[in-house]
């Protein structure tokens, strides 16, 4: 997340909070649409792997599970909070091939072409529009040629599903109420697409009425450097 500095303190101290109940309050509900995305991702043995906006870790089990000994996850997230509860989660698996921070993107501190995969879910929709451009950015500076990048997010949906109530309250919700409801649905395939991703596979869910988006994306070929 990005914004004013005191936007983001107020981010970090919220997640930091609610971290030790964060997996109560959301995951059953998120379980579905972020286990579609790591299938999506699907990452292999030997890869080096970024999540951002990690959270309680959930993913980072699966995801280093998946490449193994021989590869490495990283990860970053606002909240301290959030990075005690992961790495309290990883110290039953392979924790010594991850490594998490605790810091506000942009920008993503890694090198370079430092990734074969992205990885985010349900974070991408909490910065503010004028930020995801640099966010994706990012992104794109950090994947390898033909890197993969997964985003699991709130979506605008389609024409119809604008109309219904859910996200019509939802939306005006976030507007009125930022500081309450910190994310809010976004347009993931115009976005990826003007940052030189080229969509490969959409799988689609609702949360509570809501479009929800599991997106698989490469970087177009003409926007490799």
């Amino acid at each position: 997340m990005a914004g004013t500095s005191q936007d983001l303190d107020a981010a970090r101290a919220f997640y930091t909070r609610i971290s030790s109940v964060y997996d109560a309050l959301a995951d059953r509900d998120e379980h579905q649409a972020r286990e579609a995305g790591l299938a999506l991702l699907d990452a292999h043995a030997g890869e080096h792997v970024l999540e951002i906006g990690f959270g309680t870790g959930s993913s980072l089990v699966e995801l280093a599970t998946a490449v193994g000994v021989s590869g490495r996850v990283c990860g970053i997230d606002i909240s301290t909070g959030m990075r005690a509860v992961a790495e309290q989660r990883l110290r039953s698996t392979a924790s010594g091939i991850v490594d998490l921070r605790a810091a506000a993107v942009p920008p993503i501190p890694f090198d370079d072409m430092a990734f074969a995969a992205t990885f985010t879910a349900f974070t991408l929709e909490l910065f503010p529009d004028d930020t995801l451009p640099t966010i994706l950015g990012e992104v794109r500076r950090t994947l390898c040629a033909g890197g993969r990048f997964v985003v699991v997010s709130m979506d605008i949906g389609t024409a119809e599903q604008r109309r219904r109530a859910p996200e019509r309250i939802y939306t005006w919700m976030h507007r009125h109420f930022p500081h309450i409801v910190d994310c809010r649905p976004i347009d993931v395939e115009q976005r990826l697409a003007e940052a030189g991703f080229t969509i490969q596979r959409i799988e689609r869910f609702e949360i509570w009425g809501l479009p929800v988006i599991a997106c698989l994306a490469h970087l177009t070929p003409d926007r490799l450097v």
